[in-house]
């Protein structure tokens, strides 16, 4: 398949590297940066010639401007954006020319194109498209090494609210568990291992089945000393602590046992 890219970033060039090593051919590469251009041109072999696909991979704000841009300078071909909140409605200036649109987003964290590129296998990937199109992106998520599913456009935004809960919330505990470990003296690392079990626990038999700790049990004892320690030591995570135990708490039924220790 012949592919256009509009945003050579993260994320498009992700999928261009990807693309290209699938087999699939990159016709152009456009953006606002000539040098992340180049940048992306220099690694993928670009040969020039009409798209079977545009993929728009550039900020969520800034999509119906590059569409609007696309479709003044016709002739158009389907297209995509790669935004997981971004409704397809952002692409009307290009559907409203009579070819299809739709949207693809890899659920998987994308640091650089390289890297973005070489973690694409295995991820599952978003499809909202009708068809034919919905056909020629799963086959595209395939030929990736991806797992594409189906997202209806209308829930995109909640879709992308679990991603971010997934991951950056995820990242936010860590960094509390950090500060923690730090102020005891003890290494991050020492956590590796039970952050690697917790997380496959959660995916084997669903997230509050896999509660343990004293929240969990109802111990009210000792989340009243972590709570009095963090208090005493590090006052600024206390808040980001409770919080956490509260959520906590509520998914493990022991809200009503461990409220007193966390006021």
């Amino acid at each position: 398949m012949n592919i256009s890219i509009h945003g050579p970033g993260r994320a498009g060039g992700a999928l261009a590297i990807a693309a290209s090593d699938a087999g699939h051919v990159i016709v152009s590469v456009h953006g606002r940066s000539a040098e992340a251009v180049d940048r992306l041109s220099s690694v993928i072999d670009v040969q020039h010639g009409t798209p079977d696909l545009v993929i728009i991979a550039v900020a969520d704000d800034a999509i119906d401007l590059v569409a609007a841009d696309i479709a003044g300078h016709g002739p158009t071909f389907p297209t995509v954006h790669v935004s997981g909140a971004v409704s397809v409605r952002a692409l009307d200036p290009i559907s409203n020319t009579g070819v299809q649109v739709g949207s693809i987003h890899p659920l998987q964290t994308l640091p650089d194109p390289q890297r973005g590129a070489a973690r694409l296998p295995g991820a599952w990937m978003a499809v909202t498209a009708r068809e034919p199109l919905r056909t020629v992106l799963n086959d595209f998520a395939v030929s990736l090494r991806c797992r594409p599913f189906d997202l209806d456009d209308d829930v995109k935004p909640l879709y992308h609210a679990g991603a971010t809960a997934a991951a950056n919330y995820t990242l936010t505990t860590l960094d509390l568990a950090l500060a923690l470990f730090e102020a005891a003296g003890v290494p991050f690392e020492a956590a590796h291992p039970l952050v690697e079990t917790i997380v496959a626990n959660a995916f084997e038999m669903g997230p509050a089945e896999a509660l343990t700790g004293p929240v969990a049990r109802g111990d009210t004892e000792t989340v009243a000393r972590q709570i009095a320690a963090i208090r005493e030591q590090i006052p600024q995570a206390e808040e980001v602590f409770v919080g956490l135990a509260r959520a906590t708490a509520a998914i493990a039924g022991t809200s009503a046992m461990i409220e007193e220790a966390l006021r």
